[in-house]
């Protein structure tokens, strides 16, 4: 026997479903709110994707039924069109071409007029990707190109600064995606997507941070100058695990946030620093000032790195990925290329040189959707 009554939801239920999807609530909470299983809560949500459809409303400058009645009942009593408008405080010409377009005074009928009315005000507007198809194909390149949708957006906007009819939001990209119904941009696209939820909702995101680590000097000390990312130079780091106890090391530039990844066999501190050593050397001197780091173990050995490169390092407070804001993005932006569960150990360094330029030739909105890569050759250029 079918238990489909079992999550059958009232309208009631289905928008407070809603209102708690959007302030950012679990499908475990709401359900656990309303008396449904989590499942049944994915199912209300997951039909249009995880963006709600808005209920159609009247417009206050519409003809309301009431009004409609109001005029059949003047028609009836012989009233003028003009007298009828007074009354309702409306002008005469809407009441006559009502009654017009309705048949005329001997055929005009409020309720059958009011339904007509709504039929006609329903307009499916297409959206900006149906009707420009050129558009809606290169959006799709970018996307199988791992850029994301607010970038496509900051993109477009850059290279087509007088045509707005190729100017579209990061949003409007997003619902061609989760709501299939458009028919614009495949739901395979999705799987190019930085994150990959199958609707479209808030994710929570957890880093543990632990480790001891002596004369270790705190984020509280460092210079004002790099906080506020005036000068290049500073950097954040961190490693990014995969499978089999595989790693990378991530390094990114505060002020152009341009990514460098370094190769490393596991994440003992004596793997790890000779690496970064090597790595720094390769950088001029004067874009490379000082790194930041969280307080994992792998940087034990601080000070070797400090002495042979005369790199000043800071540590993050605990629990706080946060003050490495710039790294943890680019940690998020790389699992694109590296997916959880991946075996790191397989790439070579040239391979991760290469996912490091195609990451660094996206484009960033905090850089005004300018690339890391172009920003950096700027800092590199007033080296020179």
């Amino acid at each position: 026997m079918s238990n489909s009554s079992a999550v059958r939801f009232t309208d009631k239920e289905k928008d407070e479903v809603w209102r708690r999807w959007k302030s950012g609530e679990s499908l475990s909470a709401i359900g656990n709110i309303l008396g449904r299983k989590a499942p049944s809560i994915y199912h209300v949500l997951s039909k249009y994707g995880g963006v709600k459809r808005f209920k159609r409303k009247r417009s206050k400058n519409h003809l309301s039924l009431n009004e409609r009645e109001e005029i059949s009942r003047g028609i009836a009593q012989n009233k003028s069109f003009r007298v009828i408008a007074k009354e309702l405080k409306r002008a005469p010409s809407s009441i006559s071409r009502e009654v017009s377009r309705n048949g005329g005074i001997h055929k005009y009928r409020a309720c059958t007029a009011d339904d007509k009315a709504w039929k006609r005000a329903k307009r499916p507007k297409l959206c900006k990707l149906k009707l420009n198809q050129e558009l809606a194909l290169l959006i799709a390149d970018k996307l199988k190109n791992l850029w994301s949708p607010e970038q496509i957006a900051g993109w477009l906007k850059l290279q087509y600064p007088n045509d707005k009819s190729w100017h579209v939001s990061h949003e409007t990209i997003y619902k061609s995606l989760y709501i299939q119904t458009r028919g614009v941009l495949k739901k395979e696209l999705l799987k190019c997507l930085r994150s990959k939820p199958r609707i479209r909702g808030t994710r929570t995101k957890e880093k543990n941070q632990r480790g001891h680590i002596q004369e270790l000097v705190s984020i509280s000390e460092r210079p004002a100058s790099i906080e506020d990312r005036a000068i290049p130079g500073h950097w954040e780091g961190d490693l990014i695990e995969g499978s089999q106890k595989s790693y990378i090391a991530t390094l990114v530039e505060r002020q152009t946030r341009y990514v460098c990844l370094v190769k490393v066999k596991n994440k003992s501190t004596h793997n790890v620093i000779p690496q970064l050593i090597k790595h720094a050397q390769k950088l001029p001197s004067s874009l490379y000032k000082s790194l930041t780091w969280d307080r994992d173990t792998e940087l034990k050995g601080h000070k070797t790195f400090s002495e042979q490169t005369n790199i000043d390092v800071y540590f993050c407070d605990p629990q706080s990925p946060w003050q490495r804001g710039s790294n943890e993005n680019t940690n998020r932006l790389l699992r694109q290329y590296f997916p959880k569960g991946t075996n790191l150990s397989i790439y070579s360094q040239e391979e991760l040189d290469d996912v490091a330029q195609a990451l660094n030739s996206r484009p960033r909105k905090t850089l005004g959707f300018c690339t890391p890569l172009d920003k950096f050759r700027e800092c590199v250029a007033l080296t020179d």
